[in-house]
């Protein structure tokens, strides 16, 4: 074998160590900088569009687009004045996360705070912790400058009572005595445990009209990805319920070298199967964003065949895509998506598999 053979072979060995050691490539054709959300939330994606435009970082527009859902109070499901908990209370989880570093700020069960997805970025800014919950995250909020405010409207109050006035039906207990199937608590536990309800009975209170969260991806001009959700969880919630949404994995996951994904639904089943980051994991080893999606939607369907739940994803090249689960009244899924090829935010529809 010649010199020159002897250099060729080992180039051609050498050569997939290489590519792994590359950054990745923008596909041609390929614009970025990209927004996507979930839901038919426009000025959230204007706005964090507007926000990178200005000069603002991937981080702040994912900050200023879910914060402009909780302005608005996106359907009642993201902000203050919607979905009281079972005591009458709005809460509100958010996080946000960095791809560039894989910092993660989060805040759950947060009180009397109505920007909780700036509470979030706060934590990651002043804080080497990823995740404060309840009253202490309250307090660390107002320590930041955050204002102490009623969460409760009188939307929230009417729905509260007249959820009340419908002996608390539906709610989130299981197991317990008095039948919380029948009437309100107190609830103790029952001693003869049936695990009745525990996959599929939430679908009769989670729906497309209770979203529940804002989930959203901002990828810069440079390919750094950032992604974040906001929310005030279901309604008629056990107080100090978490779900999905500000934890990292599941209600969101950003990584630069792969992509981002964000996922809406029933939190209380999407977060364990960590869909956000399992779908990034398929974008690494090259999956096309909607398979991508698709598979974790899969993935969840072989537990909890009628799950309310949907997934948005975007690799590196700025492409996206979006998968959600056939449930009853829920067959199609609405995101908003803002890329250089649009002159503004535009609706894009899937059909639910």
């Amino acid at each position: 074998m010649g010199r020159s053979t002897r250099w060729v072979c080992r180039f051609a060995l050498l050569l997939p160590l290489l590519l792994l050691l590359l950054p990745p490539q923008r596909a041609a054709g390929t614009q970025l900088p990209l927004v996507i959300n979930t839901w038919a939330f426009r000025r959230a994606a204007e706005t964090a569009w507007n926000t990178l435009q200005a000069g603002g970082s991937e981080l702040d527009a994912v900050e200023k687009g879910c914060g402009q859902c909780e302005i608005e109070q996106c359907d009642g499901s993201v902000g203050y004045g919607g979905s009281p908990d079972e005591h009458g209370e709005t809460t509100l989880d958010a996080m946000i996360m960095d791809g560039n570093t894989m910092q993660v700020g989060a805040v759950a069960d947060l009180r009397r705070i109505k920007n909780a997805i700036g509470v979030a970025r706060k934590v990651i800014q002043h804080t080497k912790h990823t995740l404060l919950v309840g009253e202490s995250a309250s307090l660390f909020a107002e320590s930041m400058g955050f204002p102490s405010e009623d969460l409760t409207t009188q939307t929230s109050l009417a729905i509260y009572l007249k959820w009340l006035n419908q002996s608390c039906q539906p709610n989130f207990w299981k197991n317990v005595i008095p039948d919380a199937s029948k009437s309100c608590g107190p609830y103790k536990r029952d001693k003869e445990l049936n695990n009745k309800g525990d996959w599929n009975d939430s679908q009769r209170r989670i729906n497309d009209h209770n979203h529940d969260t804002i989930g959203m991806i901002v990828i810069g001009e440079t390919g750094n990805i950032a992604a974040g959700t906001s929310t005030n969880g279901a309604k008629h919630k056990i107080q100090g319920r978490v779900w999905d949404s500000p934890v990292a994995g599941a209600g969101a996951y950003a990584d630069s070298t792969a992509g981002g994904a964000a996922a809406t639904g029933d939190g209380d089943i999407m977060m364990r199967f960590l869909p956000s980051y399992q779908a990034v994991e398929y974008m690494r080893t090259g999956v096309d964003p909607t398979m991508a999606c698709q598979k974790v939607i899969y993935r969840i369907q072989n537990y909890a065949p009628e799950f309310f739940g949907a997934v948005i994803c975007a690799n590196t090249t700025g492409s996206y895509g979006a998968a959600c689960n056939k449930a009853p009244g829920f067959t199609q899924f609405h995101f908003m998506v803002y890329a250089p090829f649009l002159n503004q935010p535009s609706e894009h529809i899937v059909d639910c598999i």
